[in-house]
């Protein structure tokens, strides 16, 4: 039996599941969660047997306000969002302009990988479900920090990002290739993503507040902040603060890996939808049904590591990538569900199609302990399992992993080498670019240097404190922004051949791929 027919299967056992109802404290479970997380807002949508039985704001849009989270408060949704994507495109192979096992060349003939073989084998199902061969997070610099690149620009320059493994041989987590789904579907409607998510599949659905790009979500007054742990040594440590949303939005070009925004009544629809298998509510279509068991059926095996305590007993069974999706066991069902994280916002969206149950959950703060550990305890609930306080355990093993973070990077930083560096500052000094990432300036200035990446990356400008050698540490201005150590590698000349980089903290996000960075001089360093 196909893994297609197998999922079938499964969802026909759901036709007739038992009753349900959300948990007697919810909002009182909510509002101690929030309160133990210092979280100013949420937004909670629960989907069961078809029908919305919860879709509700908690809390405020941000600190030191008094506008409350509401059922129609936009947050962002980040990589929640793929699974949109992913709708979008089989709203195009319900139409019959591409199928899912397309070549990627036949509808962008100036696609292109690393590896020749592989622009030509990649297919639309490829860019879905993060088996390309890159490494985690491969490219995310080209929109982490904020930048001006297009998305054409952006996915022309794939073709200088090298793979880490073989294609298709395992998974690895990327988001530079739903840019290139993005793409896929402006050649075949003629429409951005942005527009034709927007009324194709948000509209469509039902979803009347949800957006695609942030002049849209500016416009609204009703809409929460982004929060963040900014004053620690390692992001996740210290006073929780205001970002500001416009640095901490999402870049343009990577917006179909994560630039949906969306309200809990959004939310309440979007998950009617996935349990309906594309039916809206009032019987419309947003996509087929055997689209939608495309989009559920495993493709690819996720590595499973076995968690340590105190939440050991989250550990899967099987894990698994479909289209937008992850698919996993827990406490013998079946769970579709993804996360979704961008700078001051966390999301979850679940679906527990045996039971016929769903929900989503999304926060304007970065503490991933609140949306994990109300994923737990609400799929506890509708599994008829014990309760637990998931959220405190998640917590407990957060902070034992900043505690040893932090005290890794102050025991590197008290004892560098007093050596350095081996050049005088000017001499540092020039203009360099990666193939892949762009051009970059050093500059002396006031008896320091300066590291801009401003051409590409508006107001990314930092000072380069020195640290041993010829490393240095980068000081943002900008403190959302991961430091990292840039170290300058001298030819037999003295002069500087290339700079590499590499993030300072060892909790810093996968996205800050600082590692993948070889910069050469463009013009050489002055004598």
């Amino acid at each position: 039996m196909s893994r297609l027919a197998v999922v079938g299967a499964l969802l026909a056992l759901s036709a007739t599941s038992a009753e349900a109802a959300p948990p007697a404290d919810l909002d009182a479970r909510m509002g101690e969660v929030l309160a133990a997380t210092n979280t100013p807002g949420a937004a909670l949508a629960i989907v069961e047997n078809g029908v919305v039985t919860a879709s509700r704001g908690y809390g405020v849009a941000q600190l030191d306000g008094n506008r409350k989270v509401g059922e129609h408060t936009l947050f962002a949704i980040g990589s929640t969002g793929k699974a949109i994507t992913a709708a979008a495109i089989a709203t195009l192979v319900d139409q019959g302009k591409l199928g899912w096992d397309d070549k990627v060349v036949d509808h962008l003939p100036d696609f292109q990988m690393y590896d020749p073989w592989v622009t030509r084998e990649m297919t639309i199902r490829d860019l879905l479900v993060h088996r390309s061969g890159l490494g985690r997070g491969a490219g995310d610099l080209l929109f982490v920090p904020r930048t001006d690149l297009s998305r054409a620009e952006s996915v022309r320059r794939l073709r200088h990002l090298k793979p880490a493994t073989s294609f298709r041989s395992g998974y690895a987590y990327d988001n530079v290739l739903y840019m290139v789904l993005g793409e896929v579907i402006r050649a075949k409607t003629g429409q951005t993503w942005e527009d034709y998510t927007q009324d194709k599949v948000l509209r469509a659905a039902g979803m009347r507040d949800a957006v695609t790009d942030e002049a849209r979500r500016f416009a609204r007054d009703d809409r929460a902040f982004p929060h963040g742990r900014m004053s620690g040594s390692v992001r996740g440590v210290g006073d929780l603060r205001r970002l500001d949303e416009r640095s901490a939005t999402l870049a343009p070009n990577v917006a179909p890996a994560g630039g949906v925004s969306a309200s809990a009544a959004d939310l309440g629809r979007w998950l009617q939808v996935q349990l309906g298998q594309g039916k809206t509510p009032d019987g419309g279509r947003v996509y087929s049904e055997a689209a939608a068991w495309q989009m559920w059926t495993p493709q690819v095996v996720v590595p499973i590591r076995r968690q340590p305590a105190p939440i050991t007993a989250t550990t899967p069974l099987f894990h698994n990538y479909a289209l937008g999706w992850n698919v996993r066991d827990y406490r013998g069902q079946m769970v579709i569900y993804h996360f979704g994280t961008v700078p001051g916002f966390k999301s979850v969206v679940v679906l527990l199609p045996l039971k016929n149950v769903g929900f989503a959950l999304a926060l304007n703060s970065e503490e991933d302990s609140a949306v994990q550990g109300m994923m737990y305890e609400l799929l506890d609930h509708y599994l008829d399992a014990p309760k637990a306080n998931w959220p405190q355990a998640f917590m407990t093993l957060e902070a034992k992993q900043r505690a040893q973070a932090v005290e890794q990077m102050e025991k590197v930083a008290a004892a560098p080498a007093k050596v350095g560096p081996s050049l005088s500052l000017d001499r540092y000094a020039g203009r360099f670019a990666d193939p892949w990432f762009g051009p970059i300036t050093v500059r002396a200035e006031n008896g320091q240097l300066m590291l801009d990446f401003k051409k590409e990356h508006p107001g990314v400008t930092g000072r380069l404190e020195h640290f041993q050698y010829d490393t240095f540490v980068t000081r943002w201005q900008d403190p959302t922004i991961e430091p990292a150590y840039v170290t300058f590698v001298l030819g037999p000349t003295g002069k500087v051949d290339r700079i590499t980089m590499r993030a300072v903290s060892p909790m810093a996000g996968f996205s800050y791929d600082y590692q993948d960075l070889a910069f050469t001089p463009i013009t050489p360093a002055k004598p």
